[in-house]
C-alpha cells in the first residue's frame, strides 16, 4: 500500500515548481481539480499525522517500545 517511490515523484513535482507552472498555464477546469487535489493532500496529511500520533502513543506500539528502552537504560 505505501508507495515510497510515488512520494518522492510528488515531492519532486511540487518543490520543483511544475505544479505552479501546470496551474499557471491550465484551463479553469483543470486550475480546479489542481486545487482539489492540493486540498485532498492537505486533508491526508492531517489524517496522516493523527494517525501517526496514534500508533506513537498506543499502549501497544512505539509508545510501549520508548517505555521499554526507559526501563532497559535504568537496570
Amino acid at each position: 500500500m505505501l508507495n515510497e517511490k510515488f512520494l518522492n515523484e510528488l515531492e519532486e513535482y511540487l518543490k520543483s515548481g511544475n505544479l505552479e507552472q501546470d496551474f499557471e498555464y491550465s484551463s479553469e477546469e483543470r486550475r480546479q481539480e489542481i486545487l482539489d487535489y492540493l486540498e485532498r493532500l492537505m486533508d491526508l496529511a492531517e489524517l496522516a499525522d493523527e494517525t501517526a500520533t496514534r500508533i506513537i502513543f498506543n499502549k501497544s506500539g512505539l509508545g510501549q517500545m520508548f517505555q521499554s528502552n526507559k526501563n532497559s537504560l535504568k537496570e
